[in-house]
């Protein structure tokens, strides 16, 4: 399961900065922040079931390609339209402030999935209507190279965009809560916003099977986490008039449980049992093994996708 940027296998999340506070988005130069929006849709859109295409294919082709001989042949994935994409970062590419880096990328990006579009939509219609039975799966031979190939692209581009945008969104979410605290204090929007930067730094560091992982690296970072999250959770409980989304700190109590399930299952050396193994070799089914880097992610994305839910931050 892909992470979401607020926005993959190969996996990054971003969540989407909040938006500047009014008083400050009157009278402030364009941020970096905004510009970084439209990139940061096209991953949270397009990535992750792209990625998932080219596993549902995988699954049942050899990656020198089908042979008709096949057991079972599942086929591919489509892709949403990406037309809306593909406006949207050249439409970004000339907005303010400027960057070289991200412009690129985000032009390489939409190259690249606007090329794998139009060839998933030719394979899932090859395979949808069992075509390979008619041509002895020429036709499927024949996409095979092409397809690997523009995964390929696909996921170059995928990686670079991500980088770029997760830099540059790092110091745009840093730069925006220094504001916050500057102009409303250590409030509600302030506990909510660093809850979710220090979720996201845990996020980028445990994502990783447990024997990978640098175990001192992810207790410190964990450490930061959770007193982040129970000064929310505090702020909260004080101050019921500055209200605070119940569901939005059920979240961020699930993903700092996840993350310590994930820790010790590193620290204490824990290996996945004969079940769990099945379950994490299951296309989707990894999350339901507790202290996994799947579940990890799935209730990421659950904070993330609370926290992009909630239009006041």
């Amino acid at each position: 399961m892909a992470k979401r940027f607020a926005a993959h296998a190969m996996a990054v999340c971003v969540w989407v900065a909040a938006g500047a506070p009014q008083a400050l988005a009157q009278t402030r130069a364009p941020t970096m922040g905004a510009k970084l929006q439209p990139y940061i849709g096209c991953i949270n859109r397009l990535s992750e079931r792209a990625h998932e295409s080219k596993a549902r294919y995988l699954s049942w082709a050899k990656p020198s390609g089908p042979t008709g001989r096949e057991r079972i042949i599942y086929g591919t994935y489509t892709i949403y339209d990406t037309a809306d994409c593909r406006k949207a970062v050249v439409d970004a590419a000339g907005a303010e402030p400027r960057n070289a880096d991200v412009e690129k990328a985000g032009a390489d990006y939409a190259a690249a999935v606007g090329a794998l579009e139009p060839l998933l939509k030719e394979a899932d219609d090859y395979y949808s209507q069992s075509n390979y039975k008619d041509d002895k799966m020429a036709l499927g031979k024949a996409l095979h190279p092409k397809l690997m190939a523009a995964w390929a692209a696909f996921e170059r581009a995928d990686k670079d965009l991500r980088g770029v945008v997760g830099r540059l969104n790092d110091q745009a979410q840093m730069d925006q809560i220094a504001d916050v605290e500057r102009t409303e204090g250590r409030k509600a929007r302030f506990h909510v916003m660093d809850a979710m930067l220090k979720a996201k730094m845990l996020s980028r560091i445990e994502s990783v099977e447990p024997q990978k992982m640098d175990v001192p690296k992810v207790v410190e970072a964990l450490a930061a986490y959770e007193a982040a999250v129970k000064a929310l959770e505090r702020y909260a409980g004080e101050n019921p008039g500055d209200k605070v989304d119940s569901s939005f700190v059920s979240a961020a109590k699930g993903f700092l449980a996840s993350a310590k399930d994930l820790m010790r299952r590193a620290r204490d050396k824990v290996p996945y049992s004969a079940g769990d193994r099945m379950m994490l070799s299951q296309q989707g089914a990894g999350w339901m093994v507790e202290g996994s880097p799947q579940r990890l992610t799935r209730d990421y994305n659950a904070l993330v996708e609370r926290y992009n839910a909630s239009s006041r931050f």
